[in-house]
């Protein structure tokens, strides 16, 4: 009896590479994807030289009021009134700038901590009287932007248009979808779309860039190269590196997923051969006519034989650990190196840095394009960060979050000003993002979900020592809970004031996408004026 195959067959594959993971078989998936409308002029105008988009995601909901804060007398009078109450209770509003660290202090008092890191700004028109100050535990963070490699994107968030507290209220008013949702906001910044989405705009920008890399492979490699190397994550898979052609390829936090270990299994040449040969070959003798021609399986052998292509292309040149600049010299085990560990503000013991490990990887990632001469000239990566949803606790869980990410920030600034073919500073540049931010208001000691929220750019092509976009206006509830900010709804929670689709254009642009395919991929963007598409905070 002949064998029909189901029409729904590549629908399971992709679904079924899904739950898996997207590992390092799962991303192997057949390539006969179509493009669509995605042309090669992006990648044409991405011209030379080596580009590289890091992706930090906070997940919870970073806090952003005790992130970047507004310090100015009118602001922190309103912050404190709302953060730090008079009856006695829990205050989670961070100390003046200026104030000494209390180091007998509990480690969820404010006073622990010190005061706000001031950071500078031009004085743009529309922050004329403002002045601001970083989280205490983002020292490292303050010396950057001072330094100009690393700025503040102000009150960032998914917006379908410019959206005013009328638009809020009005039941007919465009507005995303499914608000104040963990999975459907993280899905949404990612994708534009609530949790389901199957294609994010990092893994669209991707498909549009990814022609121009594997310059110098052969056909097969290069197929390889584009399609698994161009968006690449060490830890968790999420829907913003995938696009539809490139497919997130999840490296591992300290080596690459392989079948065996150095062409070997069990330490045997022959067994890795052998299972290779199995796994990958089309049939041989063994097996019916039925299973041999069965276009299900020849996708399965496909998908395995590129897999291990992919791993014969990495595991082999990967940079070891134990080298400067991504290790301290002679340590290999990562949780001995003292370059992957962080000082935690709440009880000033040493902690392994988890963040760090994962940029370490990137940068032994980005590395091995060179040693393997893999030909890549862009690449998009993505690091998640979880711990943020501080609905209690807040100030010493998101002390501890922001110190680990001050440390991170901080090594992988130096590692990459070091790398052995050069600094990279100005050719790889990190931003974050995060589900929501959180309300304005107090829950006890924490906070609950927001929409707007500020966010970092790091970089050596970064306009840095700047706020960008529109720094929110603060207010001060009335008896009925009612804020008269133009930017602040319930429980002082920020209408975003810049869209995420600005946000994309901004570090799409400096990528290399054209301007037409960003217009094309970010859905909203239409609809805030072509004049503020780009926000400015990126050199050219």
């Amino acid at each position: 009896m002949s064998h029909t195959p189901h029409p729904d067959r590549r629908r399971f594959l992709r679904h079924a590479a899904s739950a898996a993971g997207m590992g390092a078989l799962g991303a192997a998936l057949p390539f006969g994807l179509n493009l669509g409308a995605l042309t090669r002029a992006s990648a044409q105008s991405a011209g030379g030289g080596y580009r590289a988009l890091v992706c930090l995601f906070f997940n919870g909901g970073n806090d952003a009021f005790n992130t970047v804060l507004a310090t100015d007398s009118a602001s922190w009078g309103h912050y404190l009134y709302h953060r730090r109450p008079t009856d006695g209770s829990t205050s989670i509003a961070l100390m003046e700038a200026g104030t000494a660290p209390v180091s007998s202090a509990a480690g969820s008092a404010p006073e622990r901590l010190g005061g706000v890191l001031p950071i500078s700004h031009a004085g743009r028109a529309v922050h004329a009287g403002r002045a601001f100050a970083l989280h205490p535990a983002l020292t490292r963070l303050q010396a950057m932007h001072q330094a100009g490699r690393a700025c503040v994107v102000a009150n960032v968030g998914p917006l379908t248009r410019p959206t005013t507290k009328a638009d809020y209220a009005s039941p007919t008013a465009s507005k995303p979808a499914k608000l104040f949702s963990h999975n459907d906001q993280q899905s949404t910044w990612q994708s534009f779309k609530p949790e389901g989405a199957g294609e994010g705009w990092g893994g669209l920008m991707g498909d549009l860039l990814m022609s121009g890399n594997g310059g110098g492979r052969s056909a097969s490699d290069a197929a390889i190269v584009q399609r698994l190397f161009t968006c690449m994550t060490p830890a968790q898979t999420s829907v913003w590196l995938a696009g539809r052609a490139v497919l997130p390829y999840q490296s591992g936090a300290t080596g690459v997923q392989a079948l065996g270990n150095a062409g070997r299994i069990y330490g045997n040449a022959g067994l890795q051969s052998a299972v290779a040969s199995v796994m990958g070959g089309l049939g041989g003798s063994g097996g019916s006519p039925t299973e041999r021609s069965s276009l299900f399986v020849l996708d399965q052998q496909k998908l395995v034989q590129r897999a291990l292509t992919a791993s014969d292309l990495l595991g082999s040149q990967l940079a070891p650990l134990g080298n400067a600049p991504w290790s301290s010299a002679g340590v290999t085990n990562i949780y001995s190196d003292p370059l992957l560990k962080y000082t935690s503000p709440i009880d000033g013991t040493q902690r392994f840095n988890g963040v760090a490990l994962q940029l370490q990887m990137i940068a032994r990632l980005i590395d091995t394009n060179r040693t393997a001469n893999l030909g890549i000239t862009r690449q998009l990566f993505m690091v998640n960060m979880g711990g943020f949803d501080t609905h209690d606790n807040q100030i010493a869980e998101q002390a501890d979050r922001l110190a680990s990410l001050d440390h991170a920030l901080g090594y992988f600034d130096n590692v990459l000003s070091a790398m052995p073919g050069g600094d990279l500073r100005s050719q790889v540049t990190t931003f974050t993002a995060s589900e929501f931010g959180r309300s304005f208001t107090s829950n006890g000691d924490g906070t609950d979900h927001g929409w707007g929220s500020h966010h970092v750019v790091m970089g050596g092509a970064v306009n840095g020592t700047e706020v960008y976009g529109s720094f929110p206006q603060y207010s001060s509830a009335d008896s009925t809970g009612a804020f008269s900010s133009p930017d602040q709804i319930h429980n002082g929670v920020l209408i975003p004031s810049t869209s995420v689709d600005q946000y994309a254009y901004t570090l799409g642009k400096w990528m290399g996408v054209g301007q037409s395919d960003l217009l094309a991929l970010l859905p909203n963007l239409g609809q805030f004026g072509s004049g503020t598409h780009d926000l400015g905070f990126m050199k050219a």
